[in-house]
């Protein structure tokens, strides 16, 4: 609801804001009481977010074979001895309701028969337990969820739009710790938005924009994270990047990824001259966790010099691959790669963020009435080493639990309160736009190259020298210059690979996706990295 009558409104006042408009933050605002007026913004189009992209399918108990037990036990296998058992019980405990209302939110799940859905195998999985819409899940999910969301009075779906920081009591030199809304650019007009809000969902995904190669949209550039950072948000386990396996690579597919399904339905990873080799490096062979597979094809890469390896599925009958894997059959095809007949080139590529912002089982942040859900948050689910599939599950487990407790809350919270207009007067245009293309190139350059699937203190040490540069300049540029699109997006990847980095250099061992040359071993112990912004204050009770 708009404050004035002005055609363009720059101040908004709603119940509950959510930034992002993926799984996470479409399941929180499709499960908050209806009488709640909420916003949901979206850099892009509404559907736009990394949910779209995501082909694999949805981890859950589904099957009388399976057992909750077995998920958990999985998912902490995969994890590293990191994961927080309570965090991944809850999230599996909540796994069938999660899918149920999936089910009865119209969402069409590829079935066997009549009576039952097609559970796929994955990646650390003992069972067969992913439900998938053939191999376009996130699409199914995204569209649904978004003509759902479409439907609600109460829900306004507000796209080109990207966040640019969070507003607190401490911001307005008001008493408490509370999140009260935020600055966002309106990228139509370029003009910054003031939005007020009992109640903010951080929904924005990961960070994965971060490295040259990624599976991610564009749009994946850490900003909930770094938002969340600035207002005084401790964030965990930033040096776990997941590096999916296979990314599609040809240099016209950009950003393509190939789901864990293909070998989890008896597809090979071969080197050029068709010998098989994950079996020399876990007995599990393809289907070994995320991180041993990738690390397997990097180390064979490196060793042959090789741009890329292949995966193999064209063993199986061409109408089983035709069917289980629609999209992928197609993509290829474009690219003249029959599937059906030929084996795929890949390589792996940057794909989730494991750490983020802490926040507990009801989705809760260090600051009061700031709610983060989805990738951008910390939960103590995936540990060193997210188990594939689990992604999903935690944005609607969460996201419902973030809604839930909104709920509980929202006749106790009062409305928002008054706040500046975003100031402008101070800054003009940029004549120097090359600084950012730059800044941003050799971000995501060295980021890869220095704190990828494969690290060493030096390296580390290295990035670590010219990310502090990198934050001076952009600083300097961003109190000069009117804010753009670009330069937000920059701006927060440079704060997360700084995280990143920090976070890195912290862990003296190689646990899960954190791999480094000079500490190959374990530590006895297995802690959390957690960093503490000086802003940090605990949340009022």
């Amino acid at each position: 609801m708009a404050c004035d009558n002005d055609p363009m409104p720059q101040s908004y006042e709603f119940d509950v804001l959510i930034i992002g408009s993926g799984a996470a933050g479409l399941t929180a605002a499709l499960n908050l009481p209806e009488h709640l007026q909420v916003a949901v913004v979206s850099k892009g189009d509404i559907s736009s977010g990394a949910t779209l992209w995501a082909q694999g399918g949805i981890a859950a108990v589904l099957d009388d074979a399976d057992s909750l037990e077995n998920h958990i036990s999985d998912t902490l296998s995969a994890g590293g001895g990191l994961c927080h058992e309570d965090a991944v019980r809850f999230t599996v405990e909540h796994g069938r309701e999660s899918i149920d209302w999936l089910i009865d939110s119209g969402v069409t799940f590829t079935r066997d028969d009549e009576s039952h859905y097609h559970l796929t195998r994955e990646g650390g999985h003992s069972h067969r337990r992913i439900i998938h819409a053939a191999d376009a899940t996130g699409h199914a999910v995204s569209t649904t969820l978004t003509s759902q969301a479409q439907a609600r009075s109460n829900i306004s779906l507000m796209s080109r739009r990207v966040a640019v920081d969070l507003i607190t009591n401490r911001k307005l030199s008001l008493p408490g710790n509370a999140c009260v809304g935020a600055y966002i650019l309106n990228l139509e007009d370029n003009h910054v938005e003031l939005f007020r809000a009992r109640f903010t969902i951080i929904a924005t995904g990961g960070a994965s924009k971060a490295y040259r190669y990624t599976t991610n949209p564009d749009g994946a550039s850490g900003d909930g994270i770094a938002m969340a950072w600035r207002a005084g948000c401790r964030v965990g386990n930033m040096e776990f990047n997941q590096f999916h396996p296979t990314c599609l690579y040809h240099p016209h597919a950009k950003s393509f990824l190939i789901t864990e399904a293909v070998r989890g339905e008896g597809g090979v990873l071969l080197l050029p001259d068709g010998t098989r080799f994950m079996e020399r490096f876990d007995k599990r062979g393809e289907l070994a966790p995320r991180d041993i597979v990738a690390r397997a094809i990097d180390h064979e890469m490196k060793r042959l010099g090789a741009d890329h390896l292949l995966l193999d599925i064209s063993h199986k009958p061409a109408d089983f691959i035709r069917h289980h894997f629609p999209t992928i059959y197609e993509k290829c095809l474009l690219f003249g790669i029959d599937i059906t007949r030929q084996p795929i080139p890949v390589v792996p590529a940057a794909h989730y963020t494991c750490g983020g912002v802490l926040s507990d089982e009801r989705a809760r942040t260090d600051i009061n009435q700031l709610y983060v859900v989805g990738e951008a948050a910390f939960t103590g689910l995936h540990g060193a080493n997210r188990m594939a599939s689990n992604s999903l599950l935690e944005c609607l487990v969460y996201g419902r639990a973030a809604a839930a407790d909104i709920a509980r809350r929202e006749s106790d919270i009062p409305p928002p309160p008054t706040a500046p207009d975003w100031d402008e007067s101070q800054v003009r245009d940029s004549d120097e736009d090359v600084v950012i293309s730059h800044n941003w190139d050799e971000l995501r350059h060295f980021m890869w190259d220095y704190v990828g699937i494969v690290r060493t203190t030096k390296r580390l040490q290295r990035a670590k020298h010219r990310i502090d540069l990198l934050e001076r300049e952009i600083g300097e540029f961003y109190s000069n210059y009117r804010v753009s699109n670009d330069l937000l997006e920059l701006r927060n990847l440079v704060t997360v690979a700084d995280l990143i980095i920090c976070s890195a250099l912290q862990r003296r061992e190689s646990r899960g996706l954190h791999y480094t040359l000079d500490f190959p071993g374990l530590l006895h112990e297995a802690k959390d990295t957690v960093l503490v912004p000086t802003t940090y204050r605990r949340p009022n009770p």
